[in-house]
Parts: structure tokens; C-alpha cells; sequence
């Protein structure tokens, strides 16, 4: 999620005067973006795209440092090289699993509702901007996850610890 957010400040930095930074930032915020992102599908042509879109970072990142014109350019691509290096494990959780460890990539977070702790006070419901909690009052609620965006605000409000992230 840093490396995303370094992206899109150096894209936005970029002066577009070289085309390896202007072209090599934009392709690589959007294959950050696409392994963040819950697929629509469950197909494994989407894993195989999202694994050979990293490895497309990695030739990118290579380009850039030895063709981009300018220091911007040439160490855009550092963060990304060092996150990988680090923390390879965590980019193939998001790639395979489609999973988050530290629950901040918002597109593969799933929200559930603990039927057990729910009390039914529709805190939760009355808050979600997108109504995809639904349920009757008094009765536990459910959340309805092709409607819901992953923004977290029922996690934040239930004061019962009902709302799980998985």
C-alpha cells in the first residue's frame, strides 16, 4: 500500500518529459493497483495476470533506473525494488491468497458479521455508506459482500465487536 501511494506522488511529480518515467510510473501504479483489488472473478487467469504483472514491475523498475533522464526518474522505482526485496512474501499473500496481512489494502478486506455478539442495534447498518448491511432491529445483521466496499466504518462503530475482518 506505501509503494502504491510513492507511485502515485512520483506520477504526479513526473515531469512526462522521458518516456521511460511517464510511461513506467503510470503502468506501474496500475499493476500495484490491480494486485490490491479484489478480482470480479475467481478465475486463475486473474492470479496468473496479477503474478506476471509483478513480474513486469521488476523490468520496468530495471528500465527506469537505467534510461529515465532525471534522479526522479532513475530512483522512482526504489521503494518498490526494497518492498519486494523485504517483504516478497506479502505481495505473493496478495497475488495467490488475495489476502492482506496488515488489513490495509482495502479491495481484498471481507467484513463479517459475528452472529453470536450482534445485538441488532443497527449502529453499523445506519452508518454504512453503501447499505450492504442488512437485517431486522433486535436480530443479528449480515453484511452483504458483493455490496460492500471494504471502508471498515462498521468495524469502527459496532461497540460489540461483532464485525470480524478476514
Amino acid at each position: 500500500d506505501l509503494v502504491r501511494y510513492y507511485m502515485e506522488f512520483i506520477r504526479g511529480e513526473s515531469c512526462g518529459k522521458c518516456i521511460p518515467c511517464r510511461e513506467g510510473t503510470g503502468r506501474m501504479l496500475e499493476i500495484l493497483e490491480s494486485i490490491i483489488k479484489k478480482p470480479a472473478s475467481e478465475d486463475s487467469g486473474t492470479t496468473l495476470e496479477r503474478f506476471k504483472g509483478v513480474m513486469q514491475l521488476e523490468t520496468i523498475s530495471s528500465v527506469m533506473k537505467d534510461t529515465s533522464l532525471c534522479g526522479l526518474g532513475q530512483t522512482a522505482p526504489n521503494p518498490f525494488m526494497s518492498a519486494l526485496r523485504n517483504f516478497r512474501e506479502e505481495f505473493e499473500e496478495h497475488i495467490f491468497d488475495r489476502k492482506c496481512r496488515a488489513n490495509v489494502c482495502r479491495g481484498l478486506r471481507t467484513f463479517i458479521i459475528n452472529v453470536e455478539k450482534c445485538t441488532g442495534c443497527t449502529v453499523c447498518a445506519g452508518k454504512c455508506p453503501v447499505n450492504a448491511i442488512y437485517g431486522t432491529r433486535l436480530q443479528p445483521f449480515f453484511i452483504v459482500e458483493d455490496k460492500c466496499i471494504g471502508c471498515g466504518i462498521c468495524y469502527d462503530v459496532c461497540k460489540f465487536s461483532a464485525v470480524i475482518v478476514k
